[in-house]
């Protein structure tokens, strides 16, 4: 739970400590006195996007702390842990910053950690529900996620998604393979065509080059017979050859090396470039017996250069290239043959997935109906207790006429408000004050359920009061035996009806407006009601309503609503 809220330099506030505890907390104050701020300093640090304007005027930045008790929550720990931050003493502190330059921050237990982060902590310590959320009843995927959640068919509806994207992908893979057939039908000929050119061509990787040097070779071989022959000759078997002069140097190196030997290293020398100049001499000669001259093979050649230009014309840019489309070609003709088996394996995979697809449906749809008739009986139970004592609730299933991938319904929240009516849509017969308690009534039954410790009410009792007021305030002290409740209210019976009241002033602190807080009790807090009720906090009069709104605070156990009629046992499908 939630067990302190400090705001500094956030909006009006300069410096804020908010205490809560456990059960129900009230936070009431004058109009504009900063209590929707609190709460927007609370969505801040739950990881809502920052915005500079939260910056106080004249401030440097924004901050935002919250410290949680999480002894009962042992996943979060776990979450934590699995992320790197520590957590002591079962304690998890959020902090967020907010730069006036535009630069914001967060940690969590002193760990830096993203905005994202931070949200997907935040989301499991506190649900915020704003005075406007009731609208979202109106929204039939949110009524889908409500009757799944109180179902407990989260991890069926998602079996059925993924069944459903199986289905979807194997659809996808035989309207493609459909579509590559027909193109490579409509291109057989021509197809044909292009993988005989290029496979009679025989053709090889890097042959091009190859066949450009033997051309070179053959164009110029007695050009290169005659240089080979001229170096050979000039080396050893012309009468002036370079070899048969070095007897002299041979001679010199010798008589060197007698009279100093430490000049051996001369005649190594000597030997390396005499016996080089020799393997030099022999290989000359054996070159230019090697070089033909094959008119005929030029010719050959000569052609074959032809025939890859042209293909590398028509085909590609490289050889390469014109290899890589022949081998495409081929496999487009081959998918002409082996595309109705290939198509059959596929549809073989799309009926599993569509069997598959159904029975998860089916399974969805069974747990949905045995939970819309339960949701139906357990709203109308609470609805008396909010005002509505006539009111009757519908969780309808409405067929579709193909598996979608929420399931093979859809949900319609429906709703009768007076007796003698039918039930009709939320959207068509509920005010929004009507809406907020239908709201507040599936929020009573599906606490039970959420695992969020924290649950936030922002002024969620518009267009109600009275003795609505006070039945709304013991519904939301019900919800507190199994949570931490923290309401914003201008309703004096529901600030009456809560365990814990704070008060939010508007003040002055330096000739800046600033907001402040203070925990009430005892006649502190008979003043506050007292204002809220509209009279003279300090009369007689007001004083006693205010004390006698706080001595019946204490709720009775709700009795089972009185059934009118009878109503089938599971919703019906409209027509």
């Amino acid at each position: 739970m939630l067990t302190e809220l400090r705001v500094r330099n956030f909006a009006i506030i300069e410096q804020l400590t908010l205490p809560l505890a456990r059960g129900f907390n009230v936070l009431t104050g004058e109009t504009g006195a900063g209590k929707s701020i609190i709460v927007g300093a609370l969505g801040l640090l739950l990881g809502e996007r920052a915005n500079t304007d939260v910056v106080r005027t004249g401030a440097d930045k924004a901050i935002v702390e919250g410290t949680f008790d999480v002894a009962d929550r042992p996943e979060l720990t776990t979450l934590l842990d699995e992320r790197g931050i520590d957590v002591e003493e079962s304690t998890v502190v959020l902090k967020r910053e907010v730069a006036a330059a535009g630069r914001a921050r967060a940690w969590v237990n002193g760990t830096p950690v993203t905005a994202a982060a931070l949200s997907e902590i935040g989301r499991l310590l506190v649900n915020v529900h704003g005075q406007h959320e009731a609208q979202t009843l109106l929204d039939p995927d949110e009524q889908r996620e409500i009757l799944d959640a109180f179902a407990g068919a989260q991890n069926q509806a998602a079996a059925v998604r993924t069944a459903h994207a199986a289905l979807a992908t194997v659809r996808h893979e035989i309207t493609e393979l459909r579509r590559r057939k027909a193109d490579a039908e409509r291109r057989a000929d021509y197809l044909r065509h292009l993988v005989r050119e290029i496979e009679e061509a025989r053709l090889v990787e890097g042959e091009d080059t190859r066949l450009d040097e033997e051309a070179r070779r053959l164009e110029h071989a007695e050009e290169l017979r005659s240089l080979a022959s001229g170096a050979a000759g000039a080396l050893d078997a012309d009468d002036d050859a370079v070899l048969a002069h070095l007897g002299a140097v041979q001679r010199a190196l010798a008589s060197i090396t007698r009279i100093d030997p430490s000049r051996n290293r001369l005649q190594e020398l000597f030997d390396s470039g005499y016996y080089a100049l020799e393997e030099l001499a022999r290989e000359l000669e054996e070159y230019e017996a090697a070089v033909e001259l094959d008119p005929e093979r030029l010719e050959e050649v000569r052609r074959r250069r032809d025939l890859l230009f042209r293909l590398t014309k028509k085909y590609g840019g490289t050889l390469g290239e014109v290899i890589e489309t022949g081998v495409k070609a081929r496999a487009e003709l081959d998918l002409v043959e082996s595309a109705d088996l290939d198509l059959r394996t596929l549809e073989q995979r799309e009926r599993e997935a569509a069997t598959r697809l159904t029975e998860s449906a089916a399974e969805l749809t069974a747990m949905r109906r045995s939970a819309a008739a339960r949701l139906g009986h357990a709203v109308d139970e609470v609805l008396p207790s909010l005002g509505m004592s006539d009111g009757q609730f519908v969780a309808g299933l409405v067929p579709l006429g193909e598996i979608a991938v929420s399931g093979a319904e859809d949900t319609e929240f429906r709703v009768a408000l007076n007796v003698g009516h039918d039930a009709r849509p939320l959207s068509r017969v509920a005010s929004g004050g009507e809406l907020s308690r239908v709201m507040l009534a599936l929020k009573t039954i599906l606490a039970r359920l959420d695992q969020v410790p924290t649950l936030i009410f922002d002024e969620v009792d518009a267009g109600i009061g009275g003795k609505v007021g006070l039945q709304v305030g013991d519904t939301m002290r019900r919800v507190a035996a199994h949570h931490q409740v923290f309401a914003i209210t201008h309703l004096p019976q529901i600030a009456a009806r809560a365990h814990h009241h704070i008060l939010v002033a508007k003040g002055a602190r330096g000739g800046v407006t600033t907001a402040d807080v203070a925990v009430l009790v005892g006649p502190e807090r008979i003043t506050e009601l007292a204002r809220m009720l509209g009279g003279d906090p300090e009369s007689d009069i007001s004083r006693a309503h205010a004390a006698e709104l706080l001595e019946t605070a204490v709720v009775p156990e709700p009795k089972p609503a009185r059934r009118r009629g009878s109503r089938p046992a599971e919703p019906e499908a409209r027509g």
